[in-house]
């Protein structure tokens, strides 16, 4: 399904009303819980999602800014995104190489930050208390202007320099494959509480974490591009409840092998639905525009290919091919009289 997934998203990429949604340098990550109403050990307990008597887990998901998913991931409960938010761009088997990736503010922490700067990503989380955020400095006697009464605390660079070695050790260690994010992290922090390589990474975080504020604060464009790819996970999330439909929505395999394997075939539905309705909506734009029509790039730019009132989720399913896909041409985009308003 991986590789199946991958090939989907490779051919989504090329396709010209793509190119006008984004370049896929920026992506997004959030999480969509499932209730697990059978016994597995891989669930865990959260009132606020599961009820106080039930247990869950994540679908820890990551789209690209051209509404291709590119990964996905199980975690059990709802254990902090944080953990796993690099290891989907690590392991993401597509074409598409994003260098930026944003997500929710529980997302959020120094040492993350530090992690994305070492490996050479830039990490853009939406934060909602921003206002009361701490800046860093390096130097105490520089002048930053408006934001030198935010610059409260000073970057400890011996901490850094005096781990570097090791620092550079764990990057390499990311970058190469031999070790998960979402195990460095519990390393670098257990409990909590950072080892001397996990503080000098959170000095680097707070460095970046800095710089990124300062952008944050005053770049309204890059608030808005952050709030339109969250947006649009957001909508991929209601695709996907429309989609796992089946028994309430819940997860019903007792092992983690189970439970990846139905979720893996969501993702692949999610993609295949995206570029159905992508390839589609290019050929209604060529259309119109052979007919005269003047269609503004900027309404192109807002398109979503997650709309799903035109998809029959219940009933009957028909897998017969019509005629002219069976030659290899696409469906009519003209509704003959009395079809039906779904597919």
């Amino acid at each position: 399904m991986s590789r199946a997934n991958a090939r989907l998203v490779d051919y989504h990429m090329r396709l010209p009303l793509v190119q006008s949604w984004g370049g896929g340098e920026l992506a997004s990550a959030d999480g969509l819980r499932f209730i697990t109403p059978i016994r597995t050990l891989n669930s865990g307990p959260n009132p606020k999602y599961f009820g106080t008597r039930r247990r869950g887990v994540t679908f820890y998901n990551f789209l690209s800014d051209q509404f291709s998913g590119l990964h996905g991931i199980l975690i059990p409960g709802t254990q902090r995104d944080s953990f796993y938010i690099l290891d989907g761009l690590l392991e993401q088997e597509t074409a598409l190489r994003p260098v930026e990736i944003t997500s929710d503010t529980h997302g959020s922490s120094e040492i993350v930050f530090g992690l994305f700067r070492l490996l050479g990503y830039q990490f853009s989380p939406r934060l909602a208390d921003s206002g009361s955020a701490t800046l860093y400095r390096t130097d105490p006697d520089a002048d930053y202007g408006p934001l030198t009464p935010l610059t409260r605390d000073k970057v400890n660079l011996k901490q850094i320099t005096s781990h570097w070695d090791d620092v550079l050790r764990v990057a390499g260690s990311l970058h190469s494959g031999t070790i998960k994010a979402s195990e460095v992290l519990r390393v670098l922090a257990p409990g909590g509480k950072p080892t001397p390589t996990g503080k000098a990474i959170m000095e680097i975080g707070r460095l970046d974490r800095s710089a990124y504020l300062s952008s944050y604060f005053t770049d309204e464009l890059l608030r808005r591009r952050i709030n339109t790819q969250l947006n649009r996970q957001e909508s991929r999330h209601n695709l996907a409840r429309k989609i796992f439909h089946g028994q309430k929505g819940e997860l019903r395999q007792s092992y983690r092998e189970g439970q990846e394997d139905q979720l893996g075939a969501l993702g692949l539905m999610l993609n295949i639905v995206i570029l159905w309705n992508t390839v589609y909506m290019q050929k209604i734009i060529a259309e119109m525009r052979a007919e005269g029509i003047h269609v503004r790039d900027e309404d192109i730019a807002r398109l979503s290919p997650l709309k799903f009132a035109h998809i029959n989720f219940h009933g009957r399913y028909s897998f017969a091919l019509p005629a002219e896909v069976q030659g290899g041409q696409l469906r009519s985009t003209r509704k003959p009289e009395g079809a039906s308003t779904t597919i």
